[in-house]
């Protein structure tokens, strides 16, 4: 009979998949306003490129309040302990159907790979595409205030790189939600709140 686990709060789903949406729907309308599809036109890109940040810029100050509030920010403090398994297991042992080595448990959710991304999309990604963001949707007021090297192409080209960043943070953490003990095990989790275990 398979384990449960209660693993994934209302709020952490709420927040998870809010956040994908929102995510998704930057990447989309800002392909739109670089012109790479025509799915929506330049103007109603902008407007829902626009809204959408600022809902994810509201919703990652409701998340951070209630990371520190709840002391769930220490799943995602980073750690050495186990990570040259954790990282031999997905470039080997996941192809040989060899047992993950790292077991979940609900204070400890994220394997020592997965913190350090989800450190590296905080403490990257996150910053060159919010500076930016706001630097280019602010221009006209902080460019005064900016060291002259900075110009609007070097801001423009910042939040690309960031946005292209979160395109492979994200299709890399699809791919991964696939490689449970089935491959919608992880998914299933993300919407039930149930880790379910072999």
């Amino acid at each position: 009979m398979a384990e449960r686990m209660y693993l994934f709060t209302r709020f952490e789903r709420f927040w998870h998949w809010s956040q994908a949406l929102l995510i998704i729907a930057l990447l989309f309308s800002g392909f739109a306003i670089h012109g790479s599809h025509a799915l929506l036109d330049f103007r109603t890109a902008t407007e829902v490129h626009e809204m959408a940040a600022w809902l994810l810029i509201a919703l990652w100050i409701l998340t951070i309040f209630w990371h520190f509030t709840t002391g769930q920010w220490r799943q995602y403090v980073p750690t050495l302990a186990n990570l040259q398994r954790v990282a031999l297991y997905y470039v080997q042992g996941i192809f040989t159907g060899a047992p993950h080595p790292y077991k979940v448990t609900r204070e400890r959710k994220h394997n020592p790979l997965q913190r350090i991304a989800y450190l590296g999309v905080l403490v990257l990604i996150n910053p060159l595409i919010w500076i930016s963001g706001l630097l280019y949707l602010f221009w006209t007021r902080m460019q005064p205030h900016l060291p002259a090297w900075i110009n609007l192409e070097h801001v423009a080209v910042t939040h690309t790189l960031g946005a292209f960043l979160m395109l492979i943070f994200l299709i890399v953490h699809v791919y991964l939600t696939t490689t449970g003990h089935t491959p919608l095990a992880h998914i299933k989790a993300m919407i039930s709140g149930w880790e379910e275990r072999p």
